[in-house]
């Protein structure tokens, strides 16, 4: 099992070597968790685009996506797949979620086996609805599957402020090991075997995020930022544990810490989404000019269809993919929730 090493065996005994990491995905959060792990690991970064590759060789920095960050200068980064995953004992997938499949039907034919693989991907599968580790589990079957989640904005993690995340698997061994992998001093990594829970809060809380943009770009007040957020909590939490979440998951790292960050900083991705939509631009506009994807906009479709599925209320996953997908304004949004008739706060939350 990986550790901070792994025992081989060569002609003069066994002799411990680093463990390999693949990070498959060359976006802000992958290249950062890449850097952290250089300092307990041995590290290939794999992203498609040469100049990034050969940036992070050179300079030790992915100005792309982390300008003005530098990164470990161990890390090695390639533009190929075989490359980065031959020899690999973790492979750590952080593509955009409609690229996770196809990527790891590419890596399938190169794996040795029961090689642990970690998503860091917070995203649903269009069409399948699947989590990302189920996805894992399809075209992987055999390998440990796990996520590493929390309240992780990726600027200020490589910038060195304090930050923890969850490395969620099944597996409590393998989970301990891989969290030595993850940790530093300003990094820590906490274990969790709620994988579903885990995975959940992380994918469904880009939607509230969304919401949260559209009441700030509306300047509707703090108060109403916060009943979103703390509504967006229970709605997230009633789909989770329905979907067989462990309701203990939802008010920890993966689920109110992810969705505070997620909701308050600027730094966000799909808060930015919202902003821009309640200042009148169009989804298509605002997507089209960001550099890195927005998960929450696939998402909100796919998370409306499960809640239908499992019997459960989601008003604000409603509101955000009828502005999404539907042309709904974000005024007409706020206006619909405004409209749902109250209940006790603990409706479905227990």
């Amino acid at each position: 099992m990986p550790g901070t090493g792994v025992l081989e065996a060569s002609g003069k005994g066994s002799v411990v070597r680093p463990v390999q990491v693949a990070v498959l995905g060359g976006g802000s959060w992958g290249t950062t968790v890449a850097s952290l792990a250089t300092a307990n690991a041995s590290v290939v970064l794999w992203t498609r685009d040469p100049a990034t590759t050969a940036e992070v060789n050179s300079s030790h920095r992915n100005s792309r996506y982390l300008e003005g960050l530098d990164l470990n200068p161990e890390l090695r980064a390639t533009t190929s797949l075989d490359e980065a995953v031959y020899d690999a004992d973790v492979i750590v997938v952080g593509v955009p979620s409609h690229a996770v499949r196809s990527t790891l039907a590419q890596v399938a034919p190169l794996l040795r086996h029961w090689v642990p693989i970690v998503s860091l991907t917070k995203g649903l599968e269009q069409g399948s609805r699947l989590r990302m580790t189920e996805v894992i589990e399809q075209e992987l079957p055999g390998h440990p599957a796990g996520v590493l989640a929390g309240p992780n904005l990726a600027r200020e993690v490589l910038a060195g402020y304090a930050a923890a995340a969850v490395i969620a698997m099944a597996d409590a061994h393998v989970a301990t090991s891989l969290q030595r992998v993850f940790s530093s001093r300003r990094f820590r990594v906490y274990t969790n075997p709620d994988v579903v829970g885990c995975e959940l809060g992380g994918a469904l809380k880009n939607v509230v995020a969304i919401a949260a943009g559209m009441a700030e770009g509306l300047g509707v007040g703090d108060n109403t930022k916060a009943m979103v957020l703390t509504r967006g909590l229970a709605e997230i939490t009633r789909l989770g544990v329905a979907m067989g979440g462990d309701p203990r998951t939802f008010p920890g790292l993966t689920g109110l810490g992810d969705l505070m960050a997620t909701c308050s900083s600027p730094l966000s991705r799909n808060r930015t989404v919202g902003v821009e939509l309640a200042r009148g631009r169009s989804i298509d506009e605002i997507t089209t000019s960001m550099r890195m994807v927005a998960e929450g906009v696939k998402t909100c479709r796919v998370v409306v269809e499960l809640a239908s599925e499992h019997g459960v209320e989601a008003p604000i996953a409603d509101e955000v993919d009828a502005v999404v997908n539907k042309g709904r304004t974000p005024i007409q949004s706020f206006a619909g929730l405004g409209r749902i008739a109250p209940t006790s706060e603990l409706d479905g939350t227990a």
